[in-house]
Formats: structure tokens, sequence, C-alpha cells
């Protein structure tokens, strides 16, 4: 998609092999050795970071106006059950937060937070700008990161676990593209059974005492448009003949373009987005819908 589309959300009511080494980010001995530590204790909390049962349902679609593109086309629906490799989003989509907003919530500074985000994800600011001001708003500590995952452990959206399942024992390449960060998705992935090197995402960057010092500009999601690149570039190394992308926002939408994702599915069970939903070649509120088509 050449530019970024403005959109109302409407929210939910609530109750293996290695990538492109271009996307790995360079840092200092002391950045290393924290990102290290990180890591250590990710695989020690590991147990604790188990599937917490949303206590919510997907957005129902009757709710959510008229779309023309909420049943699938014969066409959509063969190139969904022969696709090599999915890509999804995490925020909103694999899980039913945005994990930034939680992050800052639990920080202090969550208001002015979810602000930002908002329009990060309706595309009235560059990705970049609205990722850096979130992130100076608040600061987090490597400390702060540690505990806020140990203690808000990720709340994964209904159906994810079943769909990500049936596409593995299709043979199905299963990715996770996010404007988030690798330190709060790598427990999404465990979850999933998802391999670390099927992350694309960014990375927070410490100091030698654990205290943020900023984000790795060097990662392509870390900017706008850079879904869509990281798509490209996973299609390109692992030489797939077909790629979807499912999400809800439109950095999502934006992979869908030659070299990328020949096809956008609309996940809208968390945030309806109205202007993506509309350009999405499929808009589902639920997961069971994907996992039925796939019979």
């Amino acid at each position: 998609m050449e530019g970024l589309v403005s959109a109302r959300i409407i929210p939910i009511q609530a109750s293996s092999k290695q990538h492109c080494s271009a996307f790995l980010p360079t840092c200092s001995l002391n950045l290393r050795k924290n990102l290290i530590r990180g890591q250590v204790w990710m695989m020690k909390c590991r147990k604790s970071l188990d599937s917490i049962a949303a206590s919510v349902q997907p957005l129902e679609a009757s709710t959510s106006g008229h779309f023309d593109n909420k049943q699938p086309s014969k066409e959509v629906l063969e190139l969904w059950r022969s696709t090599d490799a999915v890509c999804f989003d995490v925020d909103s989509t694999v899980c039913i937060d945005e994990g930034i907003d939680e992050l800052a919530e639990y920080c202090g500074a969550g208001k002015a937070v979810a602000e930002w985000t908002a329009r990060a994800m309706s595309g009235s600011v560059p990705f970049e700008e609205a990722l850096a001001a979130r992130l100076s708003l608040f600061k987090p500590s490597l400390a702060q990161v540690q505990d806020f995952l140990e203690k808000r452990p990720p709340r994964i959206s209904p159906g994810i676990e079943d769909l990500v399942k049936k596409l593995m024992a299709r043979n199905t390449n299963v990715y996770l593209i996010s404007g988030g960060f690798r330190q709060m998705i790598n427990p999404v992935a465990s979850i999933l059974g998802i391999p670390q090197e099927n992350i694309f995402a960014n990375q927070l960057l410490f100091g030698s005492s654990g205290e943020f010092l900023g984000f790795d500009a060097n990662e392509p999601t870390s900017r706008s448009g850079g879904k869509a690149t990281a798509v490209q570039q996973i299609r390109k190394v692992k030489g797939y003949k077909a790629l979807v992308m499912i999400g809800d926002g439109a950095t999502d939408l934006e992979a869908r373009k030659p070299g990328g994702a020949e096809m956008f599915i609309c996940y809208a069970g968390v945030q309806l987005r109205e202007a993506v939903a509309a350009k999405a070649n499929w808009l589902v509120f639920d997961f069971r819908d994907l996992i039925n088509a796939l019979d």
C-alpha cells in the first residue's frame, strides 16, 4: 500500500531456519550482556507464561456494519488453503492487548501512550515517530519489563492456538511480525510453539545497569513500511510461492504488495479498523472461520 490510511476504531467490549542476518540487532558488549540476561530470565519464567484464558469473545460480525468481504471468494479460499507461510501481527491479533500500552500502563503512563498507539495504528503519523514518542513517555527499565512479564502473562486471542497448530500440521510455516518488542513477544511464541527465528519485531536496548537506552532502529519493523519489508525478505530468503498476512492495522495491510503477501486477512475480533477492514481480501471476526476453511 502506497500510503497509510486513517480509520475509525471500534474496540471490543472487554469483561526452522535462520532468517536474514540483516535483521539481527547490533549493540555494545554491555547491551549484549543485558539481552542475554533477559533471555535467561525468560527461559526460567517460561513455565509461568502459559496462556491465560481471555475473558472476552471476538467482536461480533453482526455489529460491524456492512462489508462485502466477510465471505471469502473461491480464489481467496484456494490461496488460504495452499499458502506456504502465514505471517501474523501480534498486538490485537494474536494477543487481545496492545503490548506497549499494557507495559506503559504498568509503568504509569498508560493513557498518553494509548493515544499515540491509536494514531500509529490508524496510520495518521509515521510509525517510527509514534514508537519513539511512546517510549519517551515512560522509558521502561529491564527490571520493569521483566516484572511486567512475570505479573502479566500474555493474553492470547480465542482460537489462535488451534489455528497455529492446524497450520503447522499442514506444514505451513508460521511467523510473528510485530511493531512490538521481542522481549514481550518471545513468551507468546513459546506458548504457540513458534521458533524464535520466526519472530520479526523490535528490540528494546538497555545499559549495563538495566537502564533504558532506546530501541534498535535497524530493525525493519521499527519504521513505517517495516512489516512489508520483513515479509518481502522472508519470502525472498525462503522462496515461498505464496504467503498470507493476518492482522488488524494499516501496517499489516501494507504487507500486501508485490514480492510480499499475496493476500491480507483482516482479523477484527479485537479491534475493527474500518478503513483497513474495507481493503482486506477477507474480513474475519473469529479465528475458527479460518480453521474451518482449512478443512
